[in-house]
């Protein structure tokens, strides 16, 4: 999944990027690859530019996570000279977007002023993966996973369960689900599990859904709104939600479904909605962050 290379880093306008997202993301899935089962081989690190450490979000994740290879960090094609080395001849970039704003004028206000509506669009620009480079391999930091063969509990999850402040109360049940009426979660004892990593996977899922509730994100569907459409949106945000929070805490997701049935349904309710895969992924960052307490005030 390779995106077109730009010759700067200050971003290409096209006239549809999120049709360009949302391609990306269907021809991955007719390969057999669901992008929002890609965790990465590291320790606590979601994509990260090396040079800000700023991690990437929303679709950024997806889009990012099928590049394959094990180091998390990205740079553009300027910063690897930056660094003293630069990108290997024959690779090719990978797509990352985000949000300007176009300001147009809309009418006077009471004071006869001019009023101005800043209309949002989405923009691209092109990264590698520290991998596809080479002249600064001692500036990469070292990144390691978490395994855990035996079903017993483990810190890194834990210490994200634990620091959810309001989260919801969670109990012993024969299911796992979230409960929006009493605001509860059932989840199967770990040892029930094939894996800690399958039982952690699946609470995380639990949890993100958790965040739906108006106490919390409110997230309302079109959503919630009785049809297959809001229910299929808010899985993908909660299935999203959960990889992101196993990256997190160094694990990988065990959740993974990858059957054919699976991946059909999902291609068919992108190709009927290009803004679907990008408003889901912001969802689930949304989610995540509120988890893990480091929700912006630009989110909320």
């Amino acid at each position: 999944m390779n995106s077109n290379r730009v010759s700067s880093s200050k971003g290409t306008v096209k006239a549809d990027v999120y049709q360009i997202v949302t391609d990306k993301i269907i021809e991955s899935l007719e390969k057999g690859l669901v992008p929002w089962h890609q965790p990465w081989k590291s320790i606590s690190q979601l994509p990260a530019n090396l040079i800000t450490k700023k991690h990437y979000n929303g679709v950024n994740v997806l889009l990012l996570g099928m590049a394959p290879y094990e180091s998390p960090y990205f740079v553009t094609y300027k910063q690897a000279m930056d660094l003293g080395g630069h990108v290997k001849k024959g690779e090719k970039g990978w797509m990352v977007v985000y949000w300007n704003f176009l300001e147009k004028e809309d009418g006077v206000d009471t004071k006869g002023n001019a009023k101005v509506k800043k209309i949002p669009f989405l923009r691209y620009f092109t990264v590698f993966n520290t991998d596809q480079c080479e002249g600064f391999e001692d500036k990469v930091p070292k990144t390691s996973i978490t395994t855990k063969e035996d079903n017993e509990k483990i810190a890194s999850c834990e210490k994200i369960v634990n620091g959810y402040k309001d989260k919801p109360s969670i109990n012993v049940d024969k299911i796992a689900a979230y409960y929006p009426s009493r605001d509860s979660i059932g989840m199967p004892k770990i040892e029930s599990f094939e894996s800690s990593e399958e039982y952690y996977s699946t609470l995380f899922h639990e949890l993100a859904h958790s965040t739906l509730h108006d106490s919390r994100l409110n997230r309302k569907y079109t959503e919630i709104d009785g049809t297959m459409k809001g229910y299929s949106k808010e899985e993908l945000v909660a299935e999203i939600s959960s990889t992101f929070l196993c990256t997190v805490a160094g694990i990988e997701n065990k959740t993974f479904d990858n059957s054919a049935a699976y991946i059909k349904g999902w291609l068919a309710r992108l190709q009927n909605d290009k803004k679907f895969i990008i408003s889901a992924s912001a969802a689930a960052t949304k989610a995540s962050n509120y988890i893990l307490g480091t929700l912006t005030e630009d989110e909320e």
